[in-house]
């Protein structure tokens, strides 16, 4: 009879638990539904502030205003940690044409890729060779290659539901496409833009030389999916057409800039971290609204939304609005460095940077004990249509904590639209959903309640938590 009483007091209060939690979740959400802050916060970065490329004005206002604006939650901490970042210009608009005949050309829109260097004065004019990837480029050697302008054209994957894989399935050209170019004397390259939709907006994006000498550097620009199928078909016509095209964009020595961290002490355990972020600099061609304005705005509610909820962590919960995460992850590596100098205990790091859409759930970057562990939450996010808990990637910017035993998550929200604007200009405000952007922060919000409340050392094993 004790044993049944035992066991029957053990499942109210399991029961009581659960139901707190329902409660908390619910109060979070409502919070953020009709007293929210992202949209404003949101609102002034873009609109007010515009662009943040690393090293650029933007990216200093920004670090101003949104320390200013943390400063203002009562926050226990809010401070700026110094990071250098590299300093690269776009310059005067790049200009380019297809030329049939000598006089006879068709304006195209491009634009330099993030790294790149400028073409020569006067630009660049040079017969055109097309290709579908890195490997297609090898073969064809230096006989095909040497003075030409080399046009990456594959696509992404559109049949792949997840956007980020189609992603990840061509963007070695960008990335890669002119060192590998410039291996085989090309004069330059163009890329077609990371872009499902057809559309007229050239996408930039982070390119690299890596251990290319100077002389073998060769200036590298993206072209619209639209002029990229228009390219490709005058191509299928005549293999004698030109392409010219002009930038004078340059990098210049590495600037200060700065991390801006704000922080909950813990009320229980203030040693142990959990942090929640977004990065702050965006490319120069938008606003950087969904990339990533939307999860700066975001995590910094989830601070804000705990407060407002009454609710005190156990844990000490810092946001971090990290600087660089586009063409260098010199925040995120500078953040994690810090850390680990300190000895600081991260238990759990979430990142927003998959744009402002309607959230879908969790990906998260741990081992089977733990994420065993979450799953047992799952239930309390589908009464908002949050279904998607899977184990995956946690974040470029707090990929550095990663240690075997912080655990890793990234929001997941709708991708279908997300490389409509991904470093593109039309990446601006008016892309942006409030309330979509709303359940994003209250999403974020009520996973990090619940690894304050319940952590990760419940966990019987401890050599579970090993990878």
């Amino acid at each position: 009879m004790k044993q049944l009483i035992f066991l029957f007091s053990i499942l109210i209060s399991l029961n009581l638990s659960a139901q707190t939690d329902a409660d908390n979740i619910k109060k979070i959400y409502s919070n953020s539904l009709t007293n929210g802050k992202s949209y404003e916060w949101l609102d002034h970065l873009s609109t007010q502030i515009g662009s943040r490329l690393s090293g650029s004005l933007g990216a200093e206002r920004a670090v101003e205003y949104t320390k200013e604006e943390l400063e203002k939650l009562g926050l226990d901490k809010v401070w700026l940690q110094p990071v250098m970042v590299p300093k690269w210009v776009r310059g005067a608009p790049e200009f380019a044409y297809i030329e049939t005949s000598p006089g006879v050309t068709t304006p195209i829109n491009i634009c330099a890729l993030g790294g790149s260097i400028a073409t020569p004065n006067g630009g660049i004019k040079a017969h055109v060779v097309e290709v579908k990837s890195l490997a297609e480029l090898a073969t064809l050697g230096e006989a095909n290659i040497k003075g030409k302008i080399v046009f990456y054209n594959r696509p992404m994957q559109a049949d792949l539901i997840n956007t980020f894989e189609a992603y990840g399935g061509c963007v070695d050209q960008r990335y890669a496409g002119a060192m590998e170019a410039g291996k085989y004397g090309a004069v330059g390259v163009i890329v077609r833009s990371m872009n499902l939709r057809m559309d007229d907006f050239p996408h930039t994006g982070s390119m690299s030389y890596g251990d290319l000498p100077n002389s073998q550097r060769i200036p590298s620009a993206a072209i619209s999916t639209n002029h990229a199928e228009l390219l490709s078909g005058m191509l299928a016509l005549d293999k004698k057409i030109n392409v010219f095209f002009s930038q004078n964009c340059q990098q210049l020595k590495d600037v200060q800039s700065y991390n801006v961290i704000g922080e909950i002490t813990g009320s229980e355990f203030p040693n142990e971290y959990i942090v929640v972020g977004g990065h702050l600099d965006s490319w120069d061609l938008g606003d950087g609204s969904h990339d990533d304005g939307a999860g700066v705005v975001q995590s910094m509610d989830v601070l804000r939304l705990l407060k407002e909820s009454g609710i005190k962590p156990k844990r000490s919960i810092r946001v971090v609005l990290f600087m660089n995460e586009e063409n260098g992850l010199r925040g995120g590596n500078k953040y994690a460095e810090v850390a680990k100098a300190k000895g600081e205990n991260h238990i759990f790091a979430l990142e927003s940077d998959s744009g402002g859409f309607t959230p879908r759930g969790f990906s998260f970057d741990c081992n089977d004990a733990v994420f065993n562990k979450v799953m047992q939450w799952e239930s309390l996010f589908k009464p908002y249509l949050i279904h998607y808990f899977e184990k995956g990637h946690g974040g470029a910017d707090i990929g550095p904590l990663k240690n075997g035993t912080t655990v890793l998550a990234g929001l997941v929200p709708d991708s279908q639209r997300y490389f409509d604007y991904h470093h593109a200009s039309n990446d601006t405000f008016d892309a942006v959903n409030k309330r979509e952007l709303e359940l994003g922060a209250a999403t974020m919000t009520a996973l990090v309640y619940l690894f304050d409340k319940y952590g990760i050392g419940t966990i019987s094993n401890k050599e579970e938590l090993k990878d």
